[in-house]
C-alpha cells in the first residue's frame, strides 16, 4: 500500500439509498447544519441525541477516562443534574447518566478521555461433523482422554444458561455450569428468552442427547454463565461492560480461558474509542481469548447484500469476530455458502477530526466462519423464543432437560470458533490469544466464490488446528526472538484436512487489519505479533506482495492489501474483488451509498429500525427458502 491518495479501482460512486442513508447518515462534515463542529470526545450517535431531546432530559452514557477521573468528577456530574452509576475501575470507565446539555462540557474535562452512548445490546440469533471436530477425534483414536476442553473456562455473556439442562452435566453427573451471576437486575441466572442456553450448548454441550447427535465442540469445558440479556434478550452496554469487569477480576478462580458473545451493539466510534472494545482488549492482553458474533445484518429488508455491517465488539482488531456459514444441512463442506445474512466488513465504525472530516476504520472482517444456520442444540425450559416460535423446537425430547431447539445466526457461529479456542488451549495451555488466532484463521478452509470481507480466511477447520496447536512450542515466552522456530517438529504438517470424507485445503494465511499475511513462516517461525499485549497487525508497513523485513516479523511472510475472491484453494488465491488501495487507513474517500461489485457498503449506523428486524428474521429463520437436509433422531437415553 503506497502512502497519499489511494486510487479506487473496481468502485463507481452512484447516487443509492437515499432515503435510507438519510436516517442516520453523518455527513463528513458533520454537525453542517447546525454549524456546530462536533467535540471530537463524543460519540456521533451521542450527538445526535443531545440534540434531539430536551437539555435537562438524562442519558445514559459510558464516560472512559485517561487514567483516573479527578476527584472533583462525581461532584461535578451531579452539579449539572447527571447521576452517578457503576464504577468500571479496571477499564478505567463509568456509566452515568448526564443531561443533554452537560455532555459537551464534561467532554471537555482534561481527565475524560471519550463518552458514548449507553447503547442496547441484542443477541444475533451435524456441527462436530462439519467443523472437523468427528476428524479430531478420529486421528486421536478412541482414547478417552481426547481434547474434550477439560479443566477450561468459557465465560458465556448473554441471555442466562439453563444449567440444569442435560447437556451440561459432566462424567460424574455434575453441572459443569460453575458460576452463574445476573448482571440484569432480574435477579436470576436462567434463561428466560433462550439464547444463551442454546449459545453455551454449542460450545460445550455434551454428547448424552440423541446418542451425541448435537454435541457440542468442547464438551467437556466449564461454564461461567454471565446473564446480560434481560427476558425479553435485550441489555446496554453499562451492563455489558461491568459482566467484562467481572471477567477480568476472576479470571484465575475460574481459569477462563475464553470469553463468548453472540452479542453486539452498532459499531459508531472507532474501535480505538468503544469502551466495549477497550475492554475486549484489555481482556485479551490479560491472555483471554475473546470470539464475538459478527452481527446478522448482510442484507437490508429489500434483500439487497449490504458491506459494512459488523456490529461491536466485532470491530475490535484483537477479537476472533465470526461469520456464519449456511451448510445445506450436510457434513460435507463442498456445497458450503456464506449465509446470506451474516454481517460483511469491512467495519465501517470511525471518528471525526476536529475539522468535522470522518474518519472511518475499515478493518478486514470477519476473521473467519463458522456453521450458523438452522443450528439445534439445548433448549431452555418455556423459553420466550420457543414460545413466540414453537417451530423452534426440534421435537427431539419431551423432557424439560433434554429438549433442544433450532436457532440460526453468527451467535450460533460464534460458540464453535469458542469451543475450538478451549480445546487448542487444553493441547497446549501455553498458547496466547493471538497464536490461538493465527490456528484458526490459518487452518480454516476458503469457501469458493465468496471474497475475504464476506469470510475472512475462511470456514472454521479444528482438526486441523488442534493439530498444529499441539506442535506449537510450549517454551514461548516475550523473549523469544522473531524468527526462531514455532514448532517442535523441523518439519510444518501438511495444509490439508480430511473432514467428512473430503480434503479440506488451508488457508495458510490470517487477516491483519487492513492486509493479509501468507507464508509457511506464520506457522514454522516465532512472530513478534504473537506475543500478548499487541496486534496481530502490529509492524505491518509493507506494501503489498512484498515480504516483511519489520522487526515484528521474520522472514518467509508476505503482506497483501487486495481483497480476492476465493477460488477454494489458498488465501489470496482467485478473482480480484477489491484493488490494493481501497481499505485505506483513515477511509476518507471510501463514503457510504457506494457500489462495490456486487452490494453497497453502508456504516453500521445508516440502516433504519429494520435492521433489527432483519437480524431478528435471520435468528428465527435462516436462509430463507434454504432447507435443512436430512432428519433429525429422536432422543435416546442410551444409559448416560
Amino acid at each position: 500500500m503506497k502512502n497519499g491518495c489511494p486510487t479506487v479501482k473496481r468502485i463507481s460512486l452512484f447516487l443509492l439509498l437515499v432515503g435510507l442513508l438519510s436516517i442516520n447518515f453523518i455527513s463528513r462534515r458533520a454537525g453542517a447544519q447546525a454549524n456546530i463542529t462536533p467535540a471530537p470526545k463524543v460519540s456521533r450517535d451521542l450527538i445526535e441525541k443531545t440534540r434531539s431531546v430536551g437539555r435537562n432530559q438524562r442519558i445514559p452514557v459510558i464516560v472512559q477516562f485517561d487514567g483516573d477521573a479527578d476527584a472533583n468528577f462525581d461532584l461535578e456530574v451531579v452539579r449539572k443534574g447527571g447521576r452517578l452509576g457503576a464504577s468500571l475501575k479496571r477499564f478505567k470507565a463509568r456509566a452515568l447518566e448526564l443531561t443533554a446539555e452537560s455532555v459537551d462540557e464534561l467532554a471537555a474535562r482534561p481527565d475524560v478521555r471519550f463518552i458514548s452512548l449507553d447503547r442496547q445490546t441484542l443477541p444475533f440469533g451435524h456441527v462436530t461433523a462439519t467443523t472437523g471436530v468427528d476428524a479430531l477425534g478420529a486421528a486421536a483414536g478412541t482414547n478417552a482422554t481426547g481434547l474434550d476442553g477439560t479443566g477450561i473456562g468459557i465465560a458465556v455473556l448473554d441471555s442466562g444458561i439453563d444449567s440444569a439442562h442435560a447437556a451440561f452435566l459432566d462424567r460424574s453427573n455434575h453441572s459443569r455450569v460453575i458460576f452463574s451471576r445476573d448482571f440484569t437486575g432480574e435477579g436470576r441466572v436462567d434463561d428466560p428468552y433462550g439464547h444463551g442456553t442454546h449459545v453455551a450448548s454449542i460450545a460445550a454441550g455434551n454428547d448424552r442427547i440423541s446418542n451425541g447427535a448435537f454435541t457440542g465442540i468442547a464438551r467437556n469445558a466449564n461454564l461461567i454463565n454471565l446473564r446480560v440479556l434481560n427476558a425479553a434478550g435485550s441489555g446496554n452496554v453499562s451492563t455489558l461492560l461491568t459482566a467484562l469487569d467481572w471477567v477480568f477480576e476472576n479470571r484465575t478462580t475460574y481459569n477462563i480461558r475464553v470469553v463468548n458473545m453472540s452479542l453486539g451493539t452498532p459499531a459508531v466510534e472507532s474501535y480505538t474509542d468503544d469502551p466495549v472494545c477497550r475492554a475486549v482488549r484489555r481482556l485479551v492482553d490479560a491472555g483471554m481469548v475473546v470470539v464475538v458474533a459478527a452481527g446478522n445484518n448482510g442484507t437490508n429488508s429489500a434483500g439487497q447484500k449490504i458491506y459494512g455491517q459488523v456490529h461491536s465488539p466485532g470491530n475490535e482488531a484483537s477479537a476472533i469476530t465470526v461469520g456464519a456459514v449456511n451448510t445445506l444441512g450436510t457434513d460435507e463442506r463442498g456445497d458450503d455458502v456464506m449465509a446470506t445474512f451474516s454481517s460483511r466488513g469491512p467495519t465501517r465504525s470511525g471518528s471525526i477530526d476536529s475539522q468535522g472530516i470522518k474518519h472511518y476504520d475499515h478493518l478486514l472482517k470477519p476473521d473467519l466462519v463458522a456453521p450458523g444456520n438452522k443450528i439445534i442444540d439445548a433448549e431452555a425450559p418455556d423459553n420466550y423464543l420457543v414460545t413466540q416460535y414453537p417451530w423452534l423446537d426440534a421435537s427431539v425430547s419431551q423432557a424439560q432437560t433434554r429438549r433442544m431447539m433450532y436457532l440460526n445466526g453468527s451467535s450460533m457461529a460464534t460458540p464453535i470458533a469458542a469451543g475450538a479456542a478451549a480445546l487448542l488451549l487444553q493441547a497446549n495451555p501455553s498458547l496466547t490469544p493471538n497464536v490461538v488466532k493465527m490456528l484458526l484463521m490459518y487452518t480454516a478452509q476458503p469457501i469458493a466464490g465468496f471474497n475475504l470481507l464476506e469470510q475472512g480466511a475462511g470456514e472454521i477447520n479444528i482438526a486441523g488446528a488442534a493439530r498444529l496447536a499441539r506442535l506449537v512450542r510450549p517454551d514461548l515466552s516475550s523473549t523469544t526472538p522473531v524468527g526462531a522456530p514455532l514448532l517442535t517438529s523441523a518439519i510444518a504438517p501438511n495444509s490439508t484436512t480430511m473432514i467428512a470424507g473430503e480434503t479440506c485445503n488451508w488457508s495458510q494465511g490470517m487477516i491483519l487489519k487492513y492486509h493479509y499475511a501468507t507464508g509457511r513462516g506464520l506457522i514454522t517461525k516465532y512472530q513478534g505479533i504473537y506475543g500478548l499485549g499487541v496486534l496481530v497487525s502490529d509492524g505491518v508497513l509493507t506494501s503489498d506482495g512484498v515480504e516483511t523485513s519489520d522487526s515484528m516479523w521474520s522472514s518467509g511472510v508476505v503482506l497483501h492489501d487486495d481483497v480476492p475472491v476465493s477460488d477454494g484453494t489458498a488465501l489470496g488465491s482467485g478473482a480480484l474483488f477489491l484493488s490494493s488501495g481501497v481499505l485505506v487507513s483513515d477511509g476518507v474517500l471510501v463514503s457510504d451509498g457506494v457500489l462495490v461489485s456486487d452490494g453497497v457498503l453502508v456504516s453500521d449506523a445508516a440502516l433504519g429500525p429494520d435492521s433489527v428486524a432483519q437480524a431478528m428474521s435471520a435468528t428465527i429463520n435462516g436462509d430463507p427458502g434454504v432447507a435443512i437436509a436430512g432428519t433429525i433422531p429422536n432422543d435416546q437415553t442410551c444409559g448416560k
